[in-house]
């Protein structure tokens, strides 16, 4: 079917339907968050075997998405989306119903092979749906969901663990799941046509083997260090493997992941944009919740809450910054939003014991307001520089590169906090204040904070470098008289 065929109706409806089924499946990566403490007592496992229901669901997920530039291919907008939200419903009742932990990671697994499909298939839909003088607001819609998703799932984790049971989580994304996935069976329009595409087997176990190992590997880092011979084993096996994969990329006449995105400047530069991005979003909302949590010793859900206000502005925003795109472009939205970020980073690098909640949340709201004016822009920006021919692997690489960005930024600033923590040298007023209580258990927050604070400082200095990338972003003019983009390299 013609997209431009579809009523204003209709594509509001498979655009709702793409919405939700993408939140539910990105508040799945943080639901757990709170949940894991209930869950190993309650299946009688230890925290390594915990972790992986995080890990192991990250992995899969990373590993799917670069597959799913050859199954948008590949097969119909419909059948694909019928089969990932199906995957992913099955998946969350299995879970909600587990009776042990070989059940449950199952479960995770069918979760997380839906869910990897999800995000660039939605995009990949909006994109479709939308010409590109409107392309800044459907993306904005997208933005609302990414922001707010994970930054509500420990929030609600919280809320329900406490309340009702481990369970309890899985059970509240049935129903979303189940009308979204009814809705899309209705709704849900092909809005393109499948292409003459093969499976190339080994680049699939390429692809697998390189990007599962360097996600295991910088997830793993954050624990162990990268200085443990697991990490730098994986590390290694992840690059060399990846480096093959690229090489075979560039000699298939189809590629299962087309690395020839790259030789649009403006897609090659938003993405790079993008990693930092992500990056500097994804730190405080790991480094926050240590400090509030082990640090400070709040309760997840109080952690959890300090997180929601700027979870919600940007949301709000992501509509505003959409719009402002359409008008202005990229270029000045990421300028002012990493440079907001930058000094809203270097604030929050001189924390204490006696930090007020209300500098937190204003801080870390503002911070988040700037957040809002780099991702999806940026992201639109890369997107719109690329041929509709090639949109499925742009979305896809954007969004495997964003996924190993993340696990980038949580290895690395986590081994930082941990050296910084390590080597944390008291002044006479902190002994002061240690001697003043339980001596060592103060100490021993105090050189969490210290930790946390070189981390933050550290963050400052790599989101500047946003800033001047940004800088060498074009602005881009949209001709509002044609639905068809003008591709330039």
């Amino acid at each position: 079917m013609n997209v431009q065929d579809i009523s204003k109706g209709k594509r509001n409806l498979v655009v709702a339907v793409m919405l939700v089924s993408a939140f539910v499946a990105i508040l799945n990566q943080t639901l757990l968050n709170t949940a894991i403490p209930e869950i190993m007592v309650h299946l009688n496992i230890d925290a390594n075997q915990g972790q992986w229901l995080m890990t192991g669901f990250m992995l899969v997920n990373g590993v799917m998405i670069p597959a799913t530039a050859f199954l948008m291919d590949k097969f119909n907008t419909r059948p694909l989306y019928l089969m990932a939200m199906l995957s992913f419903t099955i998946g969350t009742l299995v879970a909600a119903l587990s009776p042990n932990f070989s059940i449950l990671m199952l479960a995770r697994v069918l979760q997380a092979m839906g869910a990897g499909v999800m995000m660039p298939l939605m995009q990949f839909v909006l994109f479709n749906l939308f010409p590109k003088e409107k392309r800044g607001f459907a993306m904005g819609m997208a933005g609302l969901v990414i922001s707010f998703a994970p930054a509500l799932g420990p929030t609600l984790s919280g809320y329900l663990v406490d309340n009702f049971s481990w369970r309890s989580p899985f059970y509240s994304i049935i129903p979303f799941s189940v009308i979204a996935l009814a809705f899309g069976a209705k709704y849900l329009t092909n809005i393109s046509k499948p292409k003459d595409v093969h499976l190339d087997v080994p680049s699939l176990i390429l692809s697998t083997v390189g990007f599962g190992s360097l996600l295991y590997g910088f997830s793993s880092a954050g624990s162990l260090g990268f200085t443990s011979a697991t990490v730098i084993i994986t590390l290694i096996i992840g690059v060399v493997t990846l480096i093959v994969f690229i090489f075979r990329q560039l000699k298939l006449e189809t590629p299962l992941l087309n690395i020839r995105v790259f030789k649009y400047k403006t897609f090659a530069l938003t993405t790079v944009i993008g990693v930092f991005s992500m990056v500097s979003l994804i730190g405080p909302s790991l480094l926050m919740p240590m400090y509030m949590q082990d640090a400070r010793g709040y309760t997840a859900l109080i952690s959890g809450l300090l997180l929601l206000p700027g979870a919600i502005v940007t949301g709000i925003m992501s509509l505003v910054t959409g719009r402002l795109f359409d008008k202005y472009g990229a270029k000045w939205l990421a300028i002012t939003g990493f440079s907001i970020i930058s000094v809203t980073t270097l604030m929050l690098a001189f924390l204490s014991t006696d930090t007020s909640l209300a500098y937190l949340i204003i801080v870390y709201t503002v911070r988040m307001f700037g957040v809002s004016m780099i991702m999806m822009p940026v992201n639109t920006a890369g997107l719109n520089a690329i041929p509709n021919e090639v949109l499925s692997h742009g979305t896809a690489m954007m969004n495997t590169l964003r996924t190993i960005a993340g696990s980038i930024g949580t290895g690395i600033l986590v081994t930082i906090m941990s050296i910084g923590a390590k080597n944390f040298n008291p002044s006479k007023e902190q002994l002061e204040v240690a001697s003043s209580g339980n001596k060592a258990e103060i100490l021993q927050s105090q050189a969490m904070i210290h930790g946390i604070n070189i981390a933050f400082l550290v963050l400052t200095v790599i989101v500047f470098f946003g800033v001047v990338l940004s800088i060498f972003l074009k602005t881009e003019k949209i001709n509002r008289n044609t639905r068809i983009p003008n591709h330039s390299k």
